[in-house]
């Protein structure tokens, strides 16, 4: 070792027996950390946990020189960042002192109240605490922050999981007082700044239920027959300054949360849904990407700055469908223009190697009371279409824009939204399986491979093993993340790409509109932690991700609760060793078939080349794709566990013979 390698060790001294990772506690009480730079996670016992919980970044030392299966053991020295601040659970109320006892099912201490924290609640109520302080070798502090209603089971379980996840329920005070003291009326000095754009028809196309309009289109014929289009972004970055309180809470959240009866916003309603949503008849501040386009789509100029617009009128999705079906009703010229450009762009891009996956959405039908009464199944018609490819086009010129921007011969640090190539150890057992079908797949190149899918896409439509084959090669696909190394957009077939269209929703979006506004001011953006915080970003995205998911799971199986021991037509959706899962084809709900379940007809054998559980005796399988009659037997709410058993019918009896002969 040279000696400035030998003073640089010494001078960093025991920054090098630190180690960063997330803490995870299990039911029993024991801690374990994982880490990059270990093989093995750090083992941590609940001694060594120094007021940090379940879920939180750490940063942890190494303690003692004997290893526990494997494990080096630690502790915690400090708490990087919290990954949940708020908690529910029940008051203990005395006449001295109260304690928060939490519903939790990882294990963490008692919050000690103070009384004049209690904010009302009494004994043995329901309550949202946040924790407040925790010094070290003392009871952590909390304040009641809502009282809840111990009846409204929906209620309790959504909030658990939207703070499980580390979002907030609520915005801070500071928060909501910035956001009360930004102005109604629009500045006349800033209009004069900004194109006018208001005597432009204009009109939002949105879900029935939204109420934060975020994205309008605005339409016109040129003098020299071209259509002048716009695509205007509610201006978010002009209400929420850099650092300012409502930046650094947007900034924390980086998403809003939809579950199946809410919307847990980055921002508070007074911007989300008053300010910057493009509501109809009124004048709205806007960022916007303005093209002219030929009738056969070629784009022959782009603007891209900030706009005034006036909203002319709101559509929902179906009112728009219904107009490009029907061929009448309000604004019908423009709307089937718009629509036919729409479907052009759209052919255009699969043709350039963008990947063609067919989107279902299964929505609940909820009473007052947030409880499934129903399902629907939405897929995307052409009016989603039509909305989907103008934004994705104002998405990929602003990307384009920037990327193309050097200085000193390197691209200025930018949010870009990135999606690698398939894995290729998930693609050779699906390409393999596919085969089985008769689907032929050319892996050469990252173009052959997105042919290949969009050629199985098509061959596959209206056949049984159509949502298997889809499913099973969505989870080949790589995640799409934020980060400054732009790689392209592999599903989309973008090689630039980013977030512009959602701000209201999305945090990616206002980083993207500032460093646009720098760019166009003329000035060089160099931000040294933009990196970070697309990680950050990222990050959030996937717990929002993951909490409408367990939502969306809680809710089918309070669906399911009122049919247990009905019969169900289903699909296998997933198959492990230890049992499989199954789809029910009315309701979309999925449940666990275990293995127990099948023993009395035969042991079955796990073939993960075949996605399928195969007897040993009677060649029956079970696969991927195959449809099956399910019983359901058990629906557990606190899990989110649907449990199904599967009932011989005399056709699978017909199907083993078959196979026999």
């Amino acid at each position: 070792m040279g000696r400035k390698d030998a003073k640089r060790k010494e001078k960093r001294g025991s920054e090098e027996t630190l180690y960063k990772g997330v803490l995870d506690i299990t039911r029993s009480g024991m801690g374990f950390v994982i880490t990059d730079k270990l093989e093995a996670d750090i083992l941590i016992r609940p001694n060594g946990f120094n007021t940090a919980l379940h879920g939180d970044t750490v940063r942890v030392k190494l303690v003692g020189d004997k290893e526990r299966a494997g494990r080096k053991q630690g502790e915690v020295v400090e708490v990087v960042s919290r990954k949940q601040v708020s908690f529910m659970g029940r008051i203990d109320l005395s006449p001295t002192f109260a304690f928060f006892v939490s519903d939790g099912t990882k294990p963490m201490p008692d919050f000690y109240i103070p009384l004049d924290k209690l904010n009302g609640a009494k004994d043995g109520d329901k309550v949202i605490v946040k924790l407040t302080s925790w010094e070290k070798g003392k009871k952590p502090q909390g304040e009641v922050m809502n009282l809840m209603d111990a009846s409204d089971v929906n209620d309790m379980a959504m909030k658990e999981l939207i703070m499980e996840s580390g979002f907030p329920l609520l915005f801070p005070d500071e928060v909501m007082e910035e956001a009360g003291r930004l102005p109604d009326v629009l500045s006349a000095k800033e209009i004069e700044k900004r194109k006018d754009i208001r005597d432009i028809l204009t009109f939002t196309i949105d879900p029935v239920d939204a109420k934060d309009f975020d994205d309008a289109i605005s339409f016109r014929v040129l003098k020299n027959g071209n259509y002048e289009i716009g695509v205007h972004i509610a201006d978010v970055s002009y209400y929420v300054e850099p650092e300012s309180a409502l930046d650094k809470e947007a900034y924390t959240r980086a998403t809003s949360v939809y579950l199946p009866d809410r919307v847990n916003p980055m921002l508070p309603e007074r911007i989300s849904n008053e300010l910057c949503s493009l509501r109809p008849h009124e004048d709205k501040f806007t960022f916007s990407g303005i093209f002219e386009i030929t009738a056969k789509g070629e784009i022959k100029e782009q603007w891209l700055g900030r706009t005034v617009i006036h909203s002319d009128h709101r559509f929902t999705y179906e009112e728009v469908q219904e107009i490009i079906e029907t061929e009448k009703g309000i604004y019908r010229d423009e709307i089937l223009l718009l629509n036919a450009l729409a479907q052009r762009f759209r052919k255009q891009r699969f043709k350039r190697g963008a990947i063609n996956f067919s989107s279902q959405e299964v929505r609940f039908k909820l009473d007052e009371k947030g409880k499934p009464i129903g399902i629907v199944i939405k897929e995307s018609k052409e009016a989603h279409q039509l909305v989907e490819e103008f934004m994705l086009l104002a998405n990929r010129v602003v990307a384009e824009y920037v990327a193309k921007i050097k200085v000193n011969k390197k691209s200025i640090p930018f949010p870009y939204r990135i999606h690698d190539t398939p894995d290729e150890e998930k693609l050779q057992p699906f390409t393999e399986f596919a085969k089985k079908y008769g689907h032929k797949f050319d892996i050469k190149s990252p173009e052959s491979i997105a042919a290949s899918f969009n050629q199985m896409l098509l061959d596959v439509k209206g056949k049984p093993e159509q949502h298997v084959l889809e499913q099973l090669g969505i989870r080949t696909m790589a995640k799409a993340v934020y980060t400054t190394e732009n790689i392209g957009h592999y599903g989309l077939g973008f090689s630039n790409y980013c977030h512009f269209t959602s701000p209201i929703r999305r945090y990616p979006d206002v980083m993207v509109h500032r460093i646009l506004q720098e760019v166009l001011d003329g000035a060089t953006p160099d931000d040294k932690k933009l990196e970070a915080k697309c990680k950050h970003c990222s990050e959030r995205e996937r717990a929002a991700m993951e909490t409408e998911r367990a939502a969306n799971k809680y809710k089918q199986v309070e669906y399911m609760q009122d049919k247990l021991g009905e019969e169900f037509e289903a699909v296998i959706s997933g198959v492990a060793a230890f049992g499989f899962w199954a789809e029910t084809v009315a309701h979309k709900c999925e449940g666990l078939i275990s293995i127990n379940n099948l023993l009395e007809y035969d042991d079955f054998q796990h073939i993960e080349t075949e996605y399928c559980l195969a007897g040993r005796r009677s060649g029956r399988t079970f696969r991927m794709g195959d449809k099956v009659t399910v019983k359901v037997v058990a629906a557990n709410l606190t899990k989110r566990q649907l449990d199904y058993e599967w009932i011989l019918t005399p056709s699978d009896n017909e199907v083993v013979k078959k196979k026999n002969k």
